[in-house]
């Protein structure tokens, strides 16, 4: 595959419209936050099943200056969201469908907010109905549905297809329809025209919030109009890794950055400082090679370990996160690997479905931007006045008053998501990032390192990919692999005493959809998205 090289600016997401919004809002002129907005506002339309403006979203931004900004905008539980209020329900978890199952308060709209008020700051002009414009027509005009939802096999279907509005908004005569069966979102088409007038802030404090909290009480989910009302995204600061890349120029000095508790953001960052601690980078590991897929493995075990006991609401930690991030804790994980055999330690799995997105404009403006809602359509619950698709984030929190995330009202669920960022001293700029719950992590991790071995980025997307863990849509805890690794690889995996299961598709969607822009120091920027997404890359 050859990567695309764009002149000026571009973007990249996993479905061909949102690539081609963004773009679009680039021509215009509009900055890559502007571009990143419309693309956001996209995918909640043509990508319901890994997407919507019901969920929460990230954002790490690159300033022209260099400065590296976040956007948090995870929605936090519902004051109906007690521990109490589900045992007289009487549940020992939280269900994963339905309206109890949407526990949290969308947060993604938020984070719109925050990075509108931002592109605004540095410039920006573009009005909000432009930049909304397409996901407007879109839902109103409809849609061609994509291949990767007919794809889809969503857990829990039956209780999903009860769910209250799930069965009229998205099956046909009970099923998931055909790739390219003409959809419409009326409902949603206009509640994003009333956001387009009113402004993004209506869906929290005006007439959209209003619709949303009576449909959410109605149906018996746990957020209130006060818990609307009060929601804002906010500013915080990025987990950062400084690596001094290798003395021979291989892989050059570098600051990655990724987003900090209660996001999952820690094991990517965990998982590129062990192996660059291993060595296996400045050792020429090429990609593919035993040292590279069982260096990247055995990193993965150790930093979703660390993840799991760490990573709870960032207002009830009880370690500072980048104290993992030193230079000597990343060495001490990385004696812990034995390069010559496969460690024992299953991780509690966490499934989920996402989309990651990024722009790039000619300012050198950089986004890497995760929007999503947990499970494949997630509650399930589409509310009937406004037509938003409600999360089911929620069903990450415990019941369990001991646990690491306990359920209470008001505490942000430990997510999955997490948008990478890297720039490189040389002054190349690196917006990449995946979806796959646990997967996040170790797909971006592939990616990266692939990068940094001399692939470009169509073939870094391109090659075959593992999964550490349980495999979204799988029974098996097994390594899970896509078909195209080299038999040799393979047996010697297992002869170190990885359990590996192959799965039959080259191109798996449970392996990840992800996507990578690098901005060159001469401006120019080589994009794209996976092969296994319905996406790709466009600019300018």
């Amino acid at each position: 595959m050859e990567s695309q090289v764009f002149e000026r600016a571009a973007a990249a997401a996993p479905h061909r419209a949102a690539a081609d919004a963004g773009r679009d809002i680039l021509l215009a002129g509009g900055n890559a936050i502007e571009a990143t907005i419309a693309m956001a506002a996209v995918i909640a339309v043509v990508y319901p099943h890994m997407n919507a403006i019901g969920g929460d979203g990230f954002w790490l931004i690159r300033e022209p200056g260099g400065r590296v900004r976040y956007i948090e905008a995870a929605g936090p539980a519902g004051s109906r969201a007690t521990r109490r209020h589900y045992a007289e329900l009487g549940y020992d978890r939280i269900p994963p469908r339905g309206p109890h199952a949407a526990v949290t308060v969308p947060g993604t709209v938020g984070g719109w907010i925050l990075a509108r008020e931002m592109a605004e700051a540095g410039g920006g002009r573009l009005p909000l109905a432009d930049i909304l414009h397409r996901a407007i027509t879109l839902a109103s005009e409809g849609y061609a549905q994509s291949p990767s939802e007919e794809r889809t096999v969503p857990f829990e279907f039956a209780a999903l297809k009860q769910a209250p509005g799930f069965a009229d908004a998205f099956l046909v005569d009970g099923a998931i329809p055909k790739a390219g069966t003409k959809r419409h979102a009326p409902k949603l088409a206009a509640t994003l025209e009333q956001l387009a007038h009113a402004g993004l802030d209506d869906f929290y404090r005006g007439d959209v919030g209003r619709e949303i909290a009576a449909d959410i009480e109605r149906i018996g989910a746990m957020a209130t109009r006060d818990d609307l009302r009060g929601y804002r995204a906010r500013w915080r600061d990025p987990l950062s890794l400084r690596l001094a890349g290798d003395a021979g120029g291989r892989s050059g000095a570098r600051t990655h950055y990724n987003a900090p508790p209660p996001t999952q953001g820690l094991a990517s960052l965990l998982i590129l400082g062990m192996f660059d601690r291993l060595g296996q980078i400045s050792g020429h590991a090429r990609p593919e090679s035993f040292e590279h897929i069982h260096g990247l493995i055995e990193a993965s075990k150790r930093a979703l370990a660390i993840r799991d006991r760490v990573v709870t609401d960032y207002d009830r930690l009880r370690v500072d996160p980048a104290d993992f991030l030193t230079g000597k804790a990343l060495a001490r994980e990385a004696a812990m690997i034995d390069m010559g055999r496969a460690a024992i330690g299953p991780v509690r799995p966490a499934a989920g479905d996402t989309v990651w997105m990024g722009a790039i404009d000619h300012t050198g403006l950089a986004v890497s931007f995760i929007q999503s809602i947990y499970w494949e359509y997630g509650s399930g619950c589409v509310l009937p006045a406004t037509g938003v698709l409600l999360q089911n984030r929620g069903f990450a929190f415990s019941l369990d008053p001991g646990s690491v995330n306990p359920l209470e009202p008001g505490r942000r669920p430990p997510h999955t998501l997490n948008p990478p960022l890297c720039l490189f001293d040389d002054g190349r700029v690196v917006s990449y990032g995946a979806m796959g719950g646990d997967g996040q992590p170790q797909f971006q991790a592939q990616l990266f390192t692939r990068l940094l071995m001399g692939e470009g980025v169509a073939a870094a997307l391109d090659g075959p990919r593992f999964l550490y863990g349980k495999a979204w849509g799988t029974e098996t805890t097994a390594l899970t692999v896509e078909p195209r690794f080299d038999d040799t690889l393979l047996r010697r995996l297992r002869g170190v005493g990885h359990e590996l299961h192959v799965v039959d598709q080259p191109y798996a969607d449970l392996l990840g959809h992800a996507g990578a822009l690098i901005r060159r120091p001469d401006g120019r920027i080589e994009a794209g998205h996976d092969p296994r997404s319905d996406g790709g890359a466009s600019g300018v």
